[in-house]
């Protein structure tokens, strides 16, 4: 697929970053998000929803119309429909007592999360794999090798975002619209839960995938790639687990 190899064969093994949580930088508000033509209330979802997947909001955190108005500087309106939206797409709920907050993840749901992930992800990097392309490919190694930057340095939130834009890379190269579609909106419902991996498993050596994924995608093998990406789901909302359980007791 390209004229030399791109990966190394060595096995690679990456740590979150021994930081805390207090010190990452809030990557909500970015320069982009206010550009012209953008409308108020979608530049509002687009960092609340920021927010929400990377964990800058908690699991079980609650947010209130009000609050979100100051942190964001924003108006009632934008931040009433962003919350609309954000309910419909499964990254907020709405509690019984009008309250709203950020999912908390029980056992079962992650349980779910497990079989729902693999069998989607998997499939769109299955297709992925087949519609490669050396920009592309290229392209990921590049993501990848920003993500080790980051895990490096402890920057947990850099690790949340690269691996995020990694994942999403290959997804849409799918060619697979409402696939795609469904595995953006499961994320939203787990990302604040990899924050709190991080937090737990931070000084511990974790396996990473990518590696084995790129070597697939590079190979042009689609199986491989997509027992890879299975691998690397199954055990990271395993850790999702550990690290709510632990957070419970």
């Amino acid at each position: 697929m390209v004229a030399k190899p791109l990966l190394s064969g060595k096995h690679f093994h990456h740590q979150c970053g021994d930081k805390p949580l207090d010190l990452i930088k809030n990557r909500a508000a970015k320069p982009q998000d206010s550009a012209a033509g953008v409308p108020a209330h979608e530049q509002v979802y687009r960092r609340l929803r920021a927010q929400i997947l990377f964990g800058e909001l908690a699991p079980g955190q609650a947010v209130t119309i009000q609050g979100l108005t100051e942190s964001l500087g924003a108006g009632m309106t934008p931040v009433r429909e962003a919350i609309r939206r954000l309910i419909s797409d499964g990254a907020l709920v709405f509690q019984g007592n009008r309250r709203v907050s950020v999912p908390l993840l029980t056992r079962e749901d992650v349980e779910e999360l497990i079989y729902v992930r693999k069998s989607i992800e998997s499939e769109l990097t299955r297709r992925a794999t087949r519609q490669m392309d050396p920009d592309t490919l290229a392209r990921l190694v590049e993501i990848d090798g920003h993500l080790d930057a980051a895990i490096e340095a402890g920057d947990v939130g850099g690790y949340l975002e690269r691996n995020h834009e990694f994942h999403e890379l290959i997804y849409a190269r799918a060619g697979a619209p409402i696939m795609t579609d469904l595995a953006d909106r499961l994320w939203l419902r787990f990302g604040p839960s990899l924050r709190v991996v991080c937090g737990r498993f931070g000084t511990q050596n974790l396996p990473d995938r990518h590696k084995d994924m790129l070597r697939a995608l590079e190979a042009g093998d689609a199986e491989a790639a997509a027992h890879a990406m299975e691998q690397d789901v199954e055990q990271g909302m395993q850790m999702v687990a550990e690290a709510l359980a632990a957070r419970r007791s």
